[in-house]
């Protein structure tokens, strides 16, 4: 009588993958009110037990799952804003880049920028602060075009900027999903041409 061989154990940090890829689904589906870590552990295919091993609350859960997605979208735009080529290839590269993650990572984008209904005030205190922190972290990376156009980086003025830029974006890709026809080319050289030309600069 043969014997099965028996399954595997899955090591710790892809059993913490499985937890916040099911997490990201389900937070940014329902919300993060009518989410539960059974419904999650059950998605994730692992016990709530193991679940509390990794997370011990659904509000640390979402806060990690809230991380891991801005530190994918920094690094995602980042590259191409540090990227070769003239600051005109840069920018259209960028724009590209945030549309790209918009429409290959639509989840992600909707827990990092629609959310907002949490009414949990350490939920919206890291809330707020991840979103200063990708606004100063793509300041700091937009530094020498900045420069370029006579402005100072450390100036308040110019985080702002760079937050109205984000949120600009982000309001197409919101329209983009009400619009799915539209191609994504079209798009990135709309804004480019509204971004550039308020820089001062002819497309």
């Amino acid at each position: 009588m043969s014997e099965t061989a028996p399954k595997p154990r899955m090591r710790a940090p892809a059993r913490r993958a499985k937890i916040t890829e099911a997490a990201l689904k389900i937070f940014a589906g329902k919300g993060y009110h009518a989410a539960s870590l059974g419904e999650i552990a059950a998605a994730a295919g692992v016990a709530r037990t193991v679940l509390y091993d990794h997370f011990p609350s659904k509000r640390v859960l979402l806060l990690a799952v809230m991380q891991e997605q801005n530190a994918e979208l920094v690094e995602y735009v980042g590259s191409r804003i540090t990227g070769s080529g003239s600051p005109q290839e840069r920018m259209r590269s960028t724009i590209d880049a945030y549309f790209s993650f918009a429409e290959s990572r639509p989840l992600a984008r909707k827990l990092l920028f629609d959310r907002t209904d949490e009414d949990d005030p350490e939920i919206r205190t890291v809330r707020q602060g991840i979103r200063e922190s990708r606004t100063r972290t793509v300041t700091a990376l937009l530094a020498g075009d900045i420069r370029s156009v006579g402005a100072d980086p450390g100036e308040p003025v110019a985080e702002a900027m760079v937050e109205l830029i984000i949120a600009g974006l982000d309001g197409v890709a919101q329209w983009w999903e009400r619009h799915p026809q539209v191609p994504r080319a079209v798009l990135v050289e709309g804004a480019m041409r509204l971004l550039w030309n308020g820089l001062g600069h002819p497309c």
